[in-house]
């Protein structure tokens, strides 16, 4: 008599463990796939309109998540996994388009770039580093974020000097009525300095010598 109502106890324990263990185990399996899915989800992110899709996504299966399981004994479990993924579909920042160095060098028809040092735009209250994007026609003076902050015409560039100072050197460029001057500092100053102006140079326009006429002598 004994044996028959230990027998039943154990059965639900044994029910209510393995239970455990199979929820166990199927959350492991979810955190594994979320980790395998970070490289992916990054590249995603370099796609606005694919980034904007798996928002969409993301959004829908939090809310089913937090809607489907009610009934069940653990369903509070995936309520709260989908309300955070329903609120992670709403606070994930859109994709930001990188373009990479190489892609607006090609935008450009640069043949050349290379390091600027630092420049000041005239609405600015400080400097930024920079990069001159060097083309056949112009030197496109662009930031860190590969943004045009200026553009200088290589047929109107009258003059290109390296000049140092007791801070570094500066690279002074004038064409037309304009003339703006780009610094550089550390170690390297002069050779990245000699290295844009010799880049510069390469778009200047040289005007020929003019040989002088010589009047036939007259018979």
């Amino acid at each position: 008599m004994s044996t028959t109502p230990s027998t039943a106890h154990s059965q639900p324990a044994s029910g209510e463990s393995k239970g455990r263990s199979t929820f166990r185990g199927s959350l492991i399996e979810v955190l594994l796939i979320r980790v395998s899915l970070v490289p992916n989800l990054l590249h995603l992110r370099r796609s606005a309109r694919s980034w904007l899709l798996f928002r969409i996504f993301l959004g829908i299966a939090g809310a089913a998540l937090v809607i489907a399981p009610l009934g069940l004994s653990n369903g509070y479990i995936f309520s709260v996994a989908g309300l955070a993924m329903f609120a992670s579909a709403i606070l994930l920042p859109p994709a930001k388009p990188q373009t990479s160095v190489n892609e607006k060098a090609h935008e450009l028809g640069a043949i050349l770039v290379v390091n600027g040092g630092r420049f000041r735009p005239m609405d600015a209250s400080s400097s930024v580093a920079v990069h001159f994007f060097v083309s056949a026609e112009r030197v496109s003076v662009l930031d860190a974020d590969l943004q045009p902050l200026l553009e200088i015409p290589g047929g109107e560039i009258t003059s290109v000097r390296a000049v140092q100072t007791e801070r570094g050197w500066l690279l002074r460029v004038s064409w037309a009525n304009n003339a703006v001057e780009f610094s550089y500092r550390g170690i390297f100053a002069e050779h990245l300095t000699r290295v844009a102006e010799s880049a510069i140079r390469s778009v200047m326009r040289h005007s020929l010598p003019v040989i002088p006429q010589t009047r036939a002598a007259s018979a």
